[in-house]
């Protein structure tokens, strides 16, 4: 039985979504820096992590809170073989670990739920619920499709891709946005 973690309560408008970076924490740190820089207020990691150099960049000032961080959530994926170690890292910086799904419920009664994506199984419980959004990487592609009520979101990758993107989605007005992310970085 696959385990969900709740939230309760209200999620911040805008969150950012970030994906596969395979242990590049350079260009992780850009694109969680961008994501806060347009707005986020959370950011979900959705696997492939790969070093605790990734985990270390995704943690962003928060700009209304000085000498705090923005909330990360995440996930870990299928090449991140040290499952134990990174999860005990990133508890240890205040990071939330969902490992392996993730679940944020709105005060309307709807939810996300969030996983790497690696195990295609993974997507019939929150899709049959028909949650209001279904958020995956490992495909390295980006993806914004729905399913009956769910809208299911690939931010696409930052690692091994045509392009390197993230994503941020208000949960307000159901806006999603993709930004590029520089491959020099």
């Amino acid at each position: 039985m696959t385990r969900f973690y709740r939230r309760q309560g209200s999620i911040l408008a805008k969150i950012g979504l970030l994906s596969d970076a395979h242990g590049r924490g350079r260009i992780t740190a850009t694109a969680a820096e961008l994501l806060v820089q347009e707005g986020a207020r959370r950011l979900i990691y959705l696997g492939d992590v790969g070093s605790p150099e990734v985990i270390d960049a995704l943690l962003v000032e928060h700009p209304d809170k000085p000498g705090q961080t923005i909330p990360v959530n995440l996930v870990f994926g299928n090449v991140d073989w040290d499952v134990a170690d990174l999860t005990r890292y990133a508890k240890e910086l205040g990071i939330q670990v969902d490992h392996p799904v993730g679940r944020m419920e709105f005060d309307d009664g709807s939810a996300m739920v969030y996983f790497h994506g690696d195990q295609s199984s993974a997507f019939d419980g929150p899709l049959h619920e028909q949650v209001r959004y279904l958020c995956h990487g490992h495909t390295h592609m980006v993806k914004d499709d729905r399913v009956g009520k769910t809208r299911i979101i690939n931010p696409g990758a930052l690692h091994r891709a045509s392009s390197y993107t993230v994503a941020l989605l208000d949960t307000q007005t159901d806006q999603l946005t993709f930004f590029p992310i520089d491959k020099s970085c």
